[in-house]
């Protein structure tokens, strides 16, 4: 599967590899009919994008901001730095930021402003140093977007020969640390390719919604929740389980017609939709049931879960604090969406005295007899020897 996109994938990670900035303007001409003699988002381009978007839009984007902030500072305060002392021995943690993050920020479809901020503020919230941002056919509203998050550097590129610069550096594009953000199935690729020579978040793929109604559900935002997932993207997927007969119908009727990779299905009761729901593993779980809090222990995957009827999931999507960039094809059951704990290290460290070490020594001494490994047993040998 995707072997053709694969192919061109690791040319274009290679030519950039090898030629840089020369091999990242060849593609930008050949797939965004754009040719580019600087890559870099000016300061000028930012004053002349802020005189473009509309004051609504900036004021909007600044809230959806702030309310991100909020959430992120609160993740923040769970990482900390911590020392655990018992008999001679130190154990200890600290939290550590990584240096320099790139963004990557779709702009094929639709221009997405929102991603910028999913995947700025975090970064910053976790004190990453740099955070760099690669958008093709860079639109005004994200790069507001991207300089109200706090992005270091914006860049007006996108596609594989993005994430390959990004990855491996050339003259105009730091080198990064990690990669993060969404992108279609040549950018998920080459993100997967490049694994190893940097980070990354996830390899997510096309939205998904899924959908739990009961009869206190309404219709007409079923409808709307739905077909608002379908316009992601063509391969996107939307499943609505009902245990309701009657609002099964009245969501099929407003739909009014067949539709590609839509769902609908009947269940007798929620526990059902539920375990269907565990099986499924959602980028984005929707409870549109009565006292949805209730059945928070029954849910174990999801990307992110919207709890009644009111919570749809463009909040999420754009302004109410927690992050978009979730992941898919059942990759829920092992992670997380993106959040600031993806912008940092968890780092580990010890110290012990003498008395310490001859407390340890017996099960270390142990251990490397049992593995066979004779150095290791001599190096804790050594240092309780009288």
């Amino acid at each position: 599967m995707y072997k053709q996109q694969l192919k061109a994938v690791q040319k274009i990670i290679e030519d950039v590899r090898l030629n840089g900035d020369g091999a990242i303007q060849k593609y930008t001409r050949q797939f965004d009919d754009i040719l580019l003699t600087d890559f870099l988002v000016s300061k000028k381009e930012i004053q002349n994008a802020y005189a473009t978007v509309s004051a609504q839009t900036i004021e909007a984007i600044k809230r959806a901001v702030l309310n991100i902030k909020k959430f992120a500072q609160m993740q923040m305060e769970q990482l900390r730095d911590f020392e655990y002392k018992n008999n001679g021995i130190v154990l200890g943690q600290k939290i550590e930021p990584v240096e320099i993050i790139g963004a990557y920020i779709p702009g094929g479809r639709y221009p997405l402003p929102s991603s910028a901020l999913m995947a700025v503020v975090p970064a910053k919230m976790a004190k990453v140093k740099k955070v760099i941002v690669c958008s093709p056919k860079i639109q005004p509203a994200t790069i507001v977007a991207a300089n109200l998050a706090g992005a270091d550097m914006i860049f007006k590129i996108g596609g594989a020969q993005a994430i390959a610069a990004m990855a491996y550096g050339t003259k105009s594009i730091p080198k990064v640390d990690k990669i993060v953000g969404p992108g279609n199935i040549y950018v998920t690729l080459a993100k997967k390719e490049i694994y190893g020579q940097c980070g990354i978040d996830m390899l997510a793929g096309p939205s998904e919604v899924l959908i739990i109604a009961d009869d206190t559900a309404n219709p007409v935002f079923l409808k709307a929740d739905l077909l608002a997932q379908l316009e992601h993207d063509p391969l996107a997927k939307a499943t609505l389980i009902c245990t309701d007969t009657e609002i099964l119908l009245k969501t099929k009727k407003e739909i009014n017609k067949p539709i590609k990779n839509l769902k609908i299905i009947k269940v007798k009761n929620l526990d059902q939709a539920f375990d269907i729901a565990n099986n499924e593993a959602p980028e984005h779980l929707v409870l549109s049931i009565e006292n949805p809090k209730k059945y928070l222990s029954k849910l174990k995957n999801f990307g992110s879960l919207f709890l009644g009827n009111y919570s749809a999931v463009a909040f999420g999507d754009y302004c109410s604090g927690t992050n978009h960039i979730l992941p898919t094809n059942q990759n829920s059951k092992f992670a997380s969406g993106l959040s600031v704990r993806d912008f940092v290290k968890i780092q580990t460290y010890q110290f012990l005295d003498k008395k310490a070490a001859k407390g340890l020594a017996k099960t270390a001494i142990q251990l490397a007899q049992a593995e066979g490994l004779k150095m290791h047993k001599k190096s804790v040998e050594i240092r309780i020897e009288k």
